[in-house]
């Protein structure tokens, strides 16, 4: 069962040295492109809370859960997905446009299982599937964008070590 109310406050927040630790991921998917059975990658953004501007799900992590708990949750509050949360991507550093305080945000990806028909934030949020081209260009955070770059720069690394073993699929 599907919690339908967002976490909300920063009492349970965590930060390390000033600031905020913030966790999220980058949903995604293969979808079939072609009468071959060529597989492409997809990625989800969502809007903002205002509508302006597209991102990854993403929000702060709580001294209740673990990291992989908080992205986890903050995606599906967020995102409205349920699926397999995979290695951390990195951590990278960015200065909060509301709060003008410094955060720290550390990004996963998430092998999309399910899309959620009712979730928290339904009707704050879009959600749309891209490619990873057009996700480069619509993001709106240079951090997320590179979170993308190295989430695709392991997932070709993969994709070329299947190839020398004789598996086949296209990523983009």
């Amino acid at each position: 069962m599907v919690a339908l109310v967002s976490r909300t406050g920063r009492h349970l927040q965590r930060y390390n040295k000033g600031c905020r630790q913030v966790v999220g991921c980058i949903p995604y998917r293969y979808k079939v492109t072609n009468e071959e059975n060529q597989e492409g990658l997809e990625v989800l953004l969502i809007s903002s809370q205002k509508g302006k501007s597209m991102l990854f799900p993403k929000g702060g992590w709580e001294t209740d859960e673990s990291k992989t708990e908080a992205a986890l949750r903050e995606t599906e509050e967020e995102a409205g997905v349920l699926g397999i949360i995979e290695c951390e991507l990195g951590k990278w550093s960015f200065k909060s446009k509301r709060c003008e305080s410094y955060s720290e945000a550390i990004m996963f990806p998430l092998l999309v299982k399910e899309e959620l028909e009712m979730w928290p934030e339904k009707n704050l949020r879009q959600r749309k599937w891209v490619g990873v081209a057009e996700a480069r260009e619509i993001c709106q955070h240079w951090w997320m964008k590179e979170a993308l770059d190295t989430f695709v720069r392991r997932l070709t690394f993969l994709h070329q070590q299947n190839q020398d073993f004789g598996f086949q699929f296209d990523l983009f």
